[in-house]
């Protein structure tokens, strides 16, 4: 009877410290991130124009709202192309990145140190590098891309002002940038396996194919769940790449979500109306983050059901 009340009054005194340990740290990110969101959503309800380097707040409700939802344009473009582009470069960074961790995880010593020096160098590389590098790649006249292509006697292509490929070239860059991020974290996933499990189910598998689909992959699979949640909400942030290359032209072809408020921010200065879509962009965000985290959870209820 004494050591259970010992052992509730020693679990009670471990929650209160570790409640008033992290109380500082949860205060502080707390106002870190409170205070700009509240700060960005009481903008979104005000027009705000610039006199003589002062701001003049005018009250308008939910206008900004009501005008994102009935008239605007550009930044829908901008959503469909960032689904796009989310979908497209996040399955292919998977696919790679999963067979790049697995080549490295058969290879030898040797093998593995080489392999992973090449497959890490792009994510080591400065965004502004990388846009200015691609950018001479790309070039319709004297990149590097089109050279090759007049050299084999074929047409020249316009990789960067073509409408119909600008965002595809785009994509190209970022899968090319971010798959070596993929490539690490399936890395870590395979390295971590037990091999006394692996050992003993290839006992009831044949073939290489057969052990990476029925082996590998289920135990893999908490590991790429977590993967493709980072580079889903990563890829929605997408900006380097684009206001480097093609700064969302032409037309709306390569316009993302970011871009779009930048310019709405900062190049067109409607403060209040930049802030209603980074509110909207915000609150669908975040409830991706939470239906994700439900599909989680119900995956993992469900294996441990079972």
């Amino acid at each position: 009877m004494n050591a259970t009340i010992t052992h509730g009054t020693t679990a009670r005194r471990n929650r209160r410290w570790l409640v008033l340990s992290l109380a500082p740290v949860a205060v502080f990110f707390l106002v870190l991130s409170g205070f700009p969101v509240l700060n960005l959503l009481g903008l979104s309800f005000f027009n705000v124009e610039w006199h003589e380097g002062a701001a003049n707040f005018s009250y308008v409700g939910i206008e900004n709202y009501r005008r994102l939802f009935v008239e605007e344009t550009i930044y829908w473009a901008g959503v469909r192309n960032t689904l796009i582009f989310a979908v497209g470069v996040v399955t292919c960074q998977m696919v790679l990145g999963f067979s790049m961790a697995l080549a490295v995880n058969r290879a030898g010593s040797a093998g593995r140190t080489i392999l992973t020096g090449i497959f890490l160098l792009p994510i080591v590389i400065p965004p502004i590098v990388i846009g200015t590098m691609w950018r001479l790649v790309m070039g319709r006249e004297f990149g590097l891309a089109n050279s090759l292509l007049r050299a084999l006697g074929l047409q020249e292509v316009d990789w960067l002002g073509n409408p119909d490929i600008a965002l595809a070239s785009v994509m190209f860059v970022d899968i090319w940038h971010w798959t070596p991020f993929v490539f690490l974290l399936m890395l870590a996933g395979l390295e971590s396996l037990d091999e006394e499990v692996l050992d003993a189910a290839r006992m009831d598998v044949t073939g290489f194919w057969q052990e990476v689909r029925h082996i590998i992959l289920p135990l893999m699979m908490p590991t790429i769940v977590i993967t493709v949640l980072f580079r889903i909400i990563l890829s929605f942030k997408v900006f380097d790449e684009v206001y480097l290359l093609t700064s969302g032209g032409p037309g709306t072809a390569t316009e993302v979500i970011n871009f779009s408020i930048y310019r709405t921010f900062f190049r067109q200065d409607q403060v209040g109306y930049g802030s209603a879509m980074s509110v909207v962009t915000l609150f669908a965000i975040t409830l991706m983050i939470i239906l994700a985290r439900g599909l989680l959870a119900r995956r993992k209820g469900a294996e441990d059901a079972e």
